[in-house]
């Protein structure tokens, strides 16, 4: 089943491309590929929640934001090379603003990655670094970093703001 397809059917419609909040595009096509600049868990343009995971924010709360950045990241890759073309989604990076003792950047990190297999299937299935950070961008408490694999070998784009 196409991934615009399984979106339909989990109820679910990519965002708009976020608009880069500094200067960088936020994703480029090279080749068979695409790389998504980080992404921030944005709902209208508006972060939902900011401040640090295991103080401010809880691991499950952050988890869900997770699920948001991914989702902005494949709207991104959706406007370089549509979300059909991904035929594997390679490496999946997030970045969890953490409180000094929150340890459990994995569990939140499956947001992400749960996000993924559900919209791709065994071809969602991929590598991932969860990285605790001070602070992130807007004071975010999650950032994303999406790489995925394309079919054909197109022209180096950069995605455009809807």
């Amino acid at each position: 089943m196409a991934a615009t397809e399984t979106l339909a059917e989990l109820g679910i419609s990519l965002p708009p491309v976020a608009a880069p909040v500094a200067a960088y595009t936020p994703a480029l096509r090279v080749g068979n590929q695409v790389w998504t600049s980080g992404q921030l868990p944005f709902v209208d343009g508006q972060l939902p929640a900011t401040g640090k995971v295991g103080a401010d924010i809880s691991a499950a709360k952050a988890e869900e934001f997770a699920r948001i950045a991914a989702l902005n990241a494949l709207a991104a890759i959706d406007a370089v090379a549509g979300l059909d073309a991904v035929t594997r989604v390679l490496k999946v990076v997030v970045f969890v603003a953490s409180a000094e003792d929150f340890v459990d950047q994995p569990l939140v990190a499956n947001g992400a990655s749960n996000l993924m297999t559900d919209v791709f299937g065994e071809a969602g299935t991929h590598a991932r670094s969860a990285v605790g950070v001070a602070v992130l961008p807007k004071d975010s408490p999650v950032e994303v970093e999406v790489i995925v694999e394309v079919a054909g070998d197109g022209a180096t784009e950069p995605a455009s703001v809807r």
